[in-house]
C-alpha cells in the first residue's frame, strides 16, 4: 500500500522488458543546424581566451531521385499506420531533399523510441525510452539501398505492438465509414427481447464482430454469444446482458478507439528492443499479473490496482529483490490521517496498530499476522513510489471485474504461488518452510532472492487477442486521452518546425 504518487519521476531501469511488458532515456533529437557559442567579453589575456567551439553539421546521406520517391511513400504511408498522427491529420511529406531526409530521420525516432519529448512524461509514467540515433542506420541503408527493409526495422519487435497496428488499421477504416451510431438508453436488454434496440444493438456489433448477422430485431441465442464476446473483449462480466456498463462500452466513439490504440502504441515504443526472457509483468488498467518465464506466460492471476483520483498505480520497471514474510505495515501518513486516525485509539488498537513517535512525528505501523492489511506475503522493489506487491486479507475484492481499488500498490489473488516460485531456487525456502513460516508465526523474515526478476508496472487499455481481435479496458486514470493529445501536438510540432 502507498499513498499519492511522489513528485517527482523515475527514470527506470536501463536493462531490458506487456500486454500481458523498459530502459528509457531521452529522444534523440533531429539533425539540428551549425551553431557557433559566443563567449563573453573577458579580461583575461588573449592567449587564455578559448576557442569558439562550431558544433559540426552531420552530413545527410544523397539520395537518388528513385530512393526519393520510394522514401516519400514509406513516410506517407508509415506516418498513419505506426500511429503517429491524428485520425483527420494530412500527410505533410516535403519535397526538398535534405527536408525528406530530416523528416525520415525524426520518423525513425519517433517509430522507435516514442513522440514523446522528456518535457510530455507524468512523473508517475515513470518509464524512459532508449537513445536511438537513427542517421547511422539510414546512411547505411541509403548506402545498400535497403531504405524500405530498413523502416520495417524501426517498430518494437513485439507482436503485441503489431496486433495493435493491424487494430488501427482496422478501426481507422471504421472511423472512415462513419464510425458507429450510440445506442439508446433504455431496459436492459436480455435474450428474448424484440424490437429497434435490438435491431440497433446488432447492427452495431456487427461492426467489430464479423459472425454477427447485422440485421434483425430479435434478442436470439446467437446475438446472446455475440454480446457474451463483446463483453469478454471489453473486460466486462460475460453475462450476455446488456446493461449500463455494456451499453457504456458499447457507446465509446469509433475515433476513440482509434486514440486508444495510437496511446498503447505509444507505450509500447517506450519499452526496450529486447526483454528479459524471466519477468513479472502487471496490467494496471486490467488488474491482472503475469508471469512470464522463457519469454512464456507460466502464471496469472487476479490483482486490485491503484484507484483513480488519487490512488493511481505508477507505471515502472524494476527488479523485485526480496520477499518478506509476515510483514507489519508502515502506514503512510497520508492513509493514516484520512482513514486511521479519526477513528479512534479504541479500532487502532482492536486491530493490531500501535504509535510509534509522539506529536507531529507519530506514525502507525499495523503488526503482522492474517489481519494485517499486507496479508502475509510483501514483494519488494525499489521504486521512488513506495509501492510494491503483497498479500491482502480482504480476499473479495478478487470477485469484482472492476478491481482499483488499492492507494497504489498492488494486492495479489494468490501471493503464496508468486512466492514460492521467485524461492524455488533458495533451498533454506522450500514450500514447506514457507508455508510454515506464516502458518505457525508472526515472526517477519525476509527471503532474498538468489535469483531477482524484473517486475513492470505497465498501463495497457488495448491489445489484440490471439485471433487478431481487439479488446480494449477501460481508461480509469484518463491517461489515453492525454497520451494521445500530447502524440497529436508533437506530430503538428514537428510538422511546422520543418
Amino acid at each position: 500500500m502507498t499513498s499519492k504518487s511522489l513528485p517527482f519521476r523515475f527514470l527506470a531501469l536501463t536493462g531490458a522488458v506487456a500486454a500481458t511488458t523498459a530502459a528509457h532515456a531521452q529522444i534523440a533529437p533531429a539533425p539540428a543546424a551549425p551553431r557557433s557559442i559566443t563567449l563573453p567579453p573577458s579580461s583575461v589575456a588573449p592567449q587564455a581566451m578559448p576557442v569558439p567551439v562550431i558544433q559540426p553539421v552531420p552530413e545527410l546521406p544523397r539520395l537518388t531521385p528513385e530512393q526519393a520517391t520510394e522514401l516519400a511513400q514509406l513516410l506517407e504511408a508509415n506516418s498513419a499506420e505506426q500511429g503517429l498522427r491524428r485520425v483527420d491529420a494530412a500527410v505533410a511529406v516535403p519535397e526538398a531533399h535534405d527536408a525528406l531526409v530530416r523528416a525520415a530521420l525524426d520518423h525513425a525516432s519517433a517509430v522507435r523510441t516514442g513522440r514523446l519529448d522528456t518535457a510530455d512524461f507524468q512523473s508517475d509514467w515513470a518509464l524512459r525510452p532508449g537513445t536511438f540515433d537513427p542517421l547511422p542506420g539510414f546512411a547505411k541503408a541509403v548506402a545498400d539501398d535497403r531504405i524500405t527493409a530498413w523502416f520495417a526495422s524501426l517498430p518494437p519487435p513485439y507482436a503485441g505492438y503489431e496486433g495493435l497496428k493491424a487494430g488501427l488499421t482496422r478501426y481507422r477504416a471504421i472511423v472512415a465509414k462513419g464510425g458507429w451510431q450510440a445506442l439508446p438508453d433504455g431496459p436492459d436488454l436480455a435474450q428474448g427481447a424484440k424490437g429497434a434496440r435490438v435491431a440497433a444493438l446488432r447492427k452495431r456489433l456487427a461492426i467489430e464482430d464479423g459472425e454477427v448477422a447485422a440485421t434483425g430485431d430479435s434478442f436470439d441465442a446467437e446475438l446472446k454469444a455475440a454480446v457474451v464476446r463483446a463483453q469478454r473483449r471489453y473486460g466486462l462480466n460475460p453475462s450476455g446482458l446488456v446493461s449500463k456498463q455494456t451499453l457504456a462500452a458499447l457507446n465509446v466513439p469509433a475515433r476513440d478507439r482509434v486514440r486508444q490504440i495510437m496511446a498503447n502504441m505509444e507505450r509500447w515504443r517506450w519499452m526496450p528492443t529486447q526483454m528479459p526472457k524471466d519477468r513479472v509483468q502487471v496490467n494496471i488498467a486490467a488488474a491482472v499479473l503475469t508471469v512470464f518465464e522463457g519469454d512464456q506466460p507460466v502464471m496469472s492471476m487476479k490483482a486490485v490496482t491503484g484507484k483513480p483520483d488519487g490512488g493511481e498505480t505508477p507505471m515502472l520497471a524494476s527488479t523485485i529483490h526480496s520477499v518478506v514474510l509476515n510483514p507489519p505495515w508502515n502506514v503512510p501518513s497520508s492513509i493514516a490521517n484520512a482513514e486511521l486516525w479519526p477513528k479512534g485509539m479504541g479500532y487502532l488498537k482492536a486491530n493490531g496498530f500501535r504509535v510509534i513517535g509522539e506529536g507531529e512525528g507519530r506514525r502507525l505501523q499495523q503488526a503482522s499476522g492474517d489481519t494485517s492489511a499486507l496479508g502475509r506475503f510483501k514483494f519488494d522493489f525499489d521504486n521512488p513510489f513506495a509501492v510494491y506487491l503483497h498479500d491482502t486479507p480482504a480476499k473479495a475484492g478478487f470477485s469484482r471485474f472492476d478491481r482499483l481499488a488499492s492507494h497504489g500498490c498492488i494486492r495479489l489473488e494468490k501471493p503464496d504461488a508468486l512466492a514460492k516460485r521467485l524461492l524455488r531456487d533458495v533451498p533454506e525456502w522450500s514450500e514447506a518452510a514457507i508455508d510454515e513460516q506464516v502458518t505457525t508465526t508472526t515472526k517477519t523474515v525476509r527471503a532474498r532472492l538468489n535469483t531477482p526478476v524484473e517486475v513492470y508496472l505497465l498501463y495497457w487499455t488495448a491489445f489484440a487477442s490471439a485471433n487478431g481481435a481487439m479488446n480494449f479496458r477501460a481508461d480509469p486514470y484518463g491517461w489515453d486521452g492525454v497520451l494521445a493529445d500530447k502524440i497529436e501536438r508533437r506530430a503538428a510540432a514537428q510538422v511546422a518546425a520543418r
